[in-house]
């Protein structure tokens, strides 16, 4: 069962994004929070798997409701931004900050669904071709410290090549095959690279690749 909490602060979408998600046989909406203020305790107390996260509400926005919910929790959620727009800068930051993914309001039930299930439980990117041009368009803007052969020292070369393929979105699976290794051997690969890089998963793993020139645009 995959335990959701919503923050949203209009009701209409957190009462849809319920009917949506409630139906599901493997998803329970456990919590709602009207803005990140309220986001933060509730999902503290309630510990759910997935947080689905407006981006933009008063107060406390989404960006800021995700960085202290991942900074508070040696096992916290993964967050799902929701927002109108796919191009916006607060997406680019919210998933700096943390999120796992975005989803557009205007998507489908079905999208909504298979979203939730893959940040939750995959070792897919979610919509990869989406992250891949928000951090092109946004990564120059703001290019972390480090530098492409920073990284490339810290990396070995087999986890250089796999940070590569999973920048592209591809899962283990398909980077097992591309490499000719086993699934088990990219897993580990995997985790290396995530914990070099100090990030928690594949969508940070794609900003860092980008913010520092290891991956360029293009």
């Amino acid at each position: 069962m995959i335990r959701i909490v919503l923050a949203d602060d209009e009701r209409m979408v957190r009462t849809a994004l319920r009917v949506i998600l409630g139906a599901e046989a493997d998803m329970e909406v456990v919590g709602e929070a009207a803005d990140g203020a309220a986001a933060v305790p509730l999902v503290r107390e309630l510990r759910p798997d997935v947080v689905l996260m407006d981006v933009r509400m008063p107060g406390i926005d989404g960006i800021r409701a995700t960085e202290r919910i991942l900074a508070g929790s040696a096992d916290p959620p993964r967050v799902l931004v929701v927002t109108t727009f796919e191009n916006d800068a607060y997406v680019y930051d919210a998933l700096r900050a943390g999120a796992s993914g975005f989803l557009l309001k205007r998507a489908r039930a079905d999208e909504l669904v298979q979203a939730v299930r893959l940040v939750a439980h995959s070792d897919s990117l979610l919509f990869p071709a989406a992250v891949r041009a928000l951090a092109a368009r946004h990564a120059g803007e703001r290019a972390a410290a480090e530098t492409a052969r920073a990284l490339r020292d810290r990396l070995s070369e087999r986890e250089g090549a796999v940070l590569r393929l999973m920048t592209a979105g591809l899962t283990n699976a398909e980077i097992a095959e591309r490499l000719g290794v086993g699934p088990a051997t990219v897993k580990t690969h995997v985790a290396g690279v995530l914990a070099k890089l100090g990030v928690r998963d594949r969508t940070q793993a794609v900003i860092a690749a980008y913010e520092c020139g290891f991956v360029r645009p293009g």
